[in-house]
């Protein structure tokens, strides 16, 4: 199954604050069904990364759409090539 990154540009508001709790728990069930791997936001410049897993653009589309502050969005979704780095890799073997 394809992977993609999420780009979200968004700005903090009062309304956006008060969605904030429903979202997470929304956002804690798309990664407990393994379809986000990673979930980063920054509030300095209000951005948010996330990689996803997904048939197509259309589906991580339909994903997003059900979160609470998607209104607050502006976002980009491109399809990964690769995709690497620590947790991918299997433990370093330490002879006893």
């Amino acid at each position: 199954m394809p992977s993609y990154q999420v780009t979200i540009q968004f700005e903090v508001s009062d309304a956006f604050m008060q969605l904030v709790p429903p979202h997470r728990v929304y956002i804690n069930s798309l990664i407990n069904k393994g379809i986000i791997e990673h979930y980063a936001v920054s509030m300095e410049v209000q951005k948010a990364w996330i990689t996803m897993n997904a048939k197509d653009k259309k589906e991580i589309q339909k994903f997003l759409q059900k979160s609470p502050l998607y209104p607050f969005w502006d976002l980009v979704i491109n399809e990964i090539f690769v995709l690497d780095g620590q947790q991918y890799r299997l433990p370093e073997v330490n002879p006893n």
